[in-house]
């Protein structure tokens, strides 16, 4: 059934939770997804005992999960019945889930293509299958453009994938042409791109790697900030001008003061980047997205609506409750601040203004 504004959530109007997550809870569920070679392979290498953490958090420590989102037995997020307890709670009438999965890290192209389409076979059969509220992104290698393309052309007729997912750090920035067929693809079939906090641990997000957690989860920050600068400036939203991009746990704040400073900063050097033909603020309001989980502005009476007058829109806010992580902000994970006008923008327009493909019934031949 298409989405409807009918079913209220905790918050009020429906909600629409555009970042949850799963987990393959260990390597070995991808085996019957394989064929024979890969099999082979990673049974020889002993690849199928392991565990591809894409974090440095033990799944097991305390602040990987919630208490309430943390399952009896195995990873967090690994669990449908507690997934779809948290759906029931919200009122939610669709959420979007991320699997964040090492094997994209890779450096062989051709194995880490081989664990993304079994990751993405393994989401559509033990996920989408078994609960018709969930969407799910589409996990590339995104550093190999003939793997991620060929990807997302075969899961593209399964209109419950929404979005490709890529990591804020990775070999190149991501307005650099070396990722144009990735965007070309995702644009030919409506598909969101999906930029997730995270690194594939090739290259530092600030000028070196730092030694404590704390810098890392800061820091990721200066990698949206980053890739913003160079998807606009490298032209992307001229090339693909339906393309949407959607900064999923990137916080907020960071995003006016580095307009500001483009836009000031545009002026006197537009002649080297001609393609961009109006204010870098004004590309990015049509085209970027962030989710609000977890929210990062001051503790203020007006905060988000402090935001939104910064910017000049209240259509770039998506709601997200990021389950099952421990920065969840329980039920006040939407930061509505008093301002109940901003509900219904947050929790359900703007997520299906953005997800083009949210509109799709469901198709029972349109499944791979």
């Amino acid at each position: 059934m298409p989405l409807t504004a009918e079913t209220p959530s905790l918050f009020g109007p429906p909600a629409i939770d555009c970042d949850i997550h799963i987990s393959v809870p260990s390597t070995d569920v991808l085996l019957p997804y394989l064929d024979a070679y890969w099999y082979d392979a990673f049974v020889s290498r002993g690849i199928d005992r392991t565990s591809f953490e894409m974090t440095g958090d033990s799944p097991g420590a305390p602040h990987s999960a919630r208490p309430d989102w943390r399952p009896s037995a195995g990873r967090p997020g690994s669990d449908l019945p507690l997934l779809k307890g948290a759906l029931d709670a919200f009122g939610t009438s669709a959420a979007i889930a991320n699997c964040i999965f090492g094997g994209v890290a890779l450096h062989s192209a051709d194995m880490a293509g081989v664990m993304c389409r079994a990751v993405n076979q393994w989401v559509k059969e033990e996920w989408l299958d078994k609960e018709p509220r969930l969407r799910a992104s589409i996990l590339v290698p995104q550093n190999s453009p003939e793997h991620a393309v060929a990807e997302i052309e075969h899961w593209a007729p399964d209109t419950r994938f929404v979005q490709v997912l890529m990591l804020a750090g990775g070999k190149e920035l991501l307005g650099q042409r070396y990722h144009w067929p990735m965007y070309e693809a995702a644009a030919r079939y409506g598909l969101t791109i999906g930029v997730h906090a995270g690194s594939l641990y090739h290259h530092p997000l600030a000028t070196s790697f730092g030694s404590y957690q704390a810098e890392d989860y800061v820091a990721q920050s200066f990698a949206f900030e980053s890739q913003t600068l160079s998807l606009v400036s490298e032209g992307v939203f001229q090339k693909f001008p339906d393309l949407k991009v959607v900064f999923l746990e990137s916080g907020v704040t960071w995003l006016p003061a580095c307009l500001w400073r483009f836009n000031k900063t545009w002026r006197g050097v537009r002649p080297e980047i001609p393609w961009v033909e109006r204010f870098p603020a004004d590309i990015v309001r049509e085209h970027v997205r962030l989710t609000v989980q977890p929210f990062d502005a001051p503790d203020m009476a007006d905060g988000l609506r402090h935001w939104c007058d910064q910017m000049g829109t209240d259509e770039m806010l998506l709601f997200a409750t990021d389950f099952p992580h421990w920065h969840f902000d329980g039920a006040d994970a939407f930061p509505l601040s008093g301002d109940s006008s901003l509900a219904r923008p947050i929790l359900f327009d703007n997520p299906l203004a953005t997800y083009a493909r949210l509109h799709a019934v469901e198709q029972e031949d349109a499944i791979p």
